[in-house]
């Protein structure tokens, strides 16, 4: 092995097989050699850059201000290696190629300092990362705050309570229906109030038992249960100087809630087996999909507690209040998830939008983006169709037309059921559970036509 390593035309061999380009220059920023990786990823062919300045790949990076202005010089020797730095170079047709650069100062055989570069095409994940941003910058800023999407008056009104809170330094409460943006809500106060620079510690409260709730929020010390093997600090203690966020607060039991309360009151906490107060300074930011008054009837939220958290509520509203705002919610998640998920799906047909917004989606948002992973999987081309939305969608359709009449084959049914299929026959038939044939008698019986723009 060690005769084949010397070998100079089997190590030539090898640094010709790399995927990333390989370029050697001197001191003097000549290019002493150039692997075909290289030659691929520029475009230039070995003889056209040996000997020459590399200064000639219009490298973005190796540009500096001088009293005399912008000169092109290589910093490499000075600082004797480079690593993962981005920059961007000009290939011999003028493309603009983004690379990641690792670079090292060696000497040569005869003592000289020789600079060994390699290069990586990042080119493709480069695109995907700035196309990704500008897509979110331009939703966020057109139709959406701080991570929500919308503009319905619905969610104006929520983009307005969030900034009044944001002012303030009361304790807010979230509540809404699950899915409906209630972290996100928190979030956005959060990052616009004067604790921003502070942390956002989030606790979810029905996913603990009330001892470790206890632990959780406020810590504990060495010995104060078996397994605690060392102090350890709370949620409360981890957020001071930012806002702490207690997500389910409506799942919290009464002894939890009693503890809170003082926390609220003298700005203190005490650690599991301790009685030493610990003074915290965090803003508090509470959520629910429950109704609170509700639970205070039942004895399951104490009046004190739900006062001193309910100072400033905001409601996030559900998907089916906001019904104008799924055209915009469907066109941002559907090309988020195509990226995910490697397909090039373009668009959604305007007959499966209007059986999207024909559902009332008691899961909301997140239902919505689950429906939306489904028809992505599930479709074919570039274009969403019905048939690709999953099939709850059609039975609650077909609830609603049951609702209007007591004759499920009533001539208002079928044609509620034919518009929402864009006048698919099949997909009609399958919705009513009767044969094409029948579906055909039924639209005779009743004097159903269809001329081909939607007129009967």
């Amino acid at each position: 092995m060690e005769t084949l390593l010397k070998n100079t035309n089997f190590l030539r061999s090898i640094i010709e097989t790399m995927a990333d380009g390989l370029m050697v220059v001197d001191k003097d920023g000549n290019i002493l050699f150039f692997n075909r990786a290289a030659e691929e990823i520029t475009g230039y062919k070995n003889e056209e850059v040996i000997g020459r300045q590399c200064t000639m790949l219009d490298t973005d990076t190796c540009v500096i201000i001088t009293d005399a202005g912008k000169e092109k010089k290589c910093s490499l020797f000075e600082t004797g290696s480079v690593t993962k730095k981005k920059c961007r170079i000009k290939t011999k047709d003028g493309r603009a190629v983004h690379l990641l650069k690792n670079a090292v100062v060696l000497k040569n055989d005869d003592g000289e300092m020789i600079g060994v570069e390699v290069m990586t095409d990042i080119t493709s994940l480069y695109m995907k990362e700035l196309e990704a941003e500008e897509l979110r910058h331009e939703l966020l800023h057109e139709y959406g705050f701080m991570g929500l999407l919308g503009a319905s008056p619905v969610m104006q009104k929520l983009y307005e309570q969030i900034q009044n809170a944001a002012i303030s330094e009361a304790p807010v409460i979230v509540c809404g229906e699950s899915g409906t943006g209630k972290e996100l809500a928190a979030e956005a106060i959060h990052k616009l109030s004067k604790r921003s620079k502070g942390p956002l510690v989030k606790v979810n409260c029905a996913a603990l038992n009330e001892f470790l709730l206890e632990s959780e929020l406020f810590g504990h010390v060495k010995g104060a249960f078996t397994g605690a093997v060392r102090d350890r600090k709370g949620r409360f203690e981890a957020a001071s100087g930012g806002s702490i966020f207690l997500d389910e607060i409506g799942d919290m039991s009464n002894t939890i809630q009693v503890k809170l309360l003082r926390v609220l009151q003298e700005k203190e906490i005490e650690r599991v087996g301790d009685n030493r107060p610990i003074r915290v300074n965090v803003r508090l930011i509470t959520a629910t999909n429950k109704n609170l008054c509700s639970l205070i009837d039942s004895g399951q939220l104490r009046e004190d507690f739900f006062y001193r958290i309910n100072v400033i509520p905001i409601h996030t509203p559900a998907l089916r209040e906001k019904k104008e705002d799924i055209p915009i919610l469907v066109s941002h998640f559907l090309k988020r998830i195509s990226k995910v998920n490697h397909k090039n799906i373009l668009r959604i047909s305007p007959s499966a939008i209007e059986a999207i917004e024909a559902y009332q989606w008691p899961g909301n948002v997140r239902q919505l983006i689950n429906a939306l992973e489904y028809a992505t999987v599930t479709c074919k081309n570039d274009t969403i169709e019905i048939p690709d939305l999953p099939e709850y969608i059609f039975h609650d359709i077909s609830e609603k037309a049951d609702s209007r009449t007591n004759n499920f084959k009533s001539r208002e049914h079928i044609l509620f059921v034919l518009r929402k299929f864009n006048w698919s026959r099949t997909l009609t038939a399958k919705q009513l559970g009767i044969s094409r044939v029948t579906l055909w008698k039924l639209m005779k019986e009743y004097d159903i036509k269809h001329n081909g723009n939607g007129e009967v």
